[in-house]
């Protein structure tokens, strides 16, 4: 995300980065909590903080139309649209042809996901919250996985995966030092 920065003798005033400090953090934690919920299938009881919960299924999606239609329903929950002015914005589904990882474009409202093996583990429901996270960030800057992003996407998992969902990231957070705002 960036900023109106000083402007130069020849020109415009230059953007500036805003620091995204915990990115790292925040892909590892985040990390940690898919594998939590790819053993799950299995063995859906688990120890959080101390608490026993039975983790709900995460979804999981074959192809695009999938998560389009899945972003669509998600934007469409009136309890979204009542927290967040920008699930007003239609958001579009497309390919990326890279594996790394999905990505949020702001331009465009566009979520880019990989669908060709071995991209095809970001087609889950965590991944896809992620990136509607960023989506439903307003336009004032701020850091990319900062607080303001965090405590967004917790929100989501919270009420479209469950509270127990929720309560496994928020956990995950702060064991890895990751701010929640």
């Amino acid at each position: 995300m960036t900023r109106p920065g000083r402007s130069s003798a020849s020109g415009p005033p230059r953007p500036v980065r805003v620091r995204d400090g915990q990115r790292s953090r925040v892909y590892e934690a985040e990390h940690l909590v898919q594998r939590i919920f790819d053993r799950a299938v299995d063995h859906p009881v688990v120890q959080v903080a101390g608490s026993t919960v039975v983790l709900p299924p995460e979804r999981h999606f074959g192809d695009l139309d999938g998560v389009q239609r899945y972003v669509d329903a998600v934007l469409r929950q009136a309890w979204v649209r009542a927290r967040w002015s920008r699930a007003a914005v239609p958001v579009s589904v497309r390919s990326r042809a890279g594996t790394d990882g999905a990505h949020y474009e702001r331009a465009g409202a566009v979520i880019a996901v990989p669908v060709h093996r071995p991209g095809r583990w970001a087609l889950r429901e965590l991944v896809v919250l992620h990136e509607l996270a960023h989506h439903l960030a307003p336009d004032d800057p701020e850091a990319g996985h900062g607080p303001a992003f965090t405590h967004r996407f917790v929100e989501l998992v919270d009420g479209t995966v469950g509270p127990e969902a929720a309560l496994l990231l928020r956990v995950t957070y702060a064991d890895v030092g990751v701010r929640v705002g």
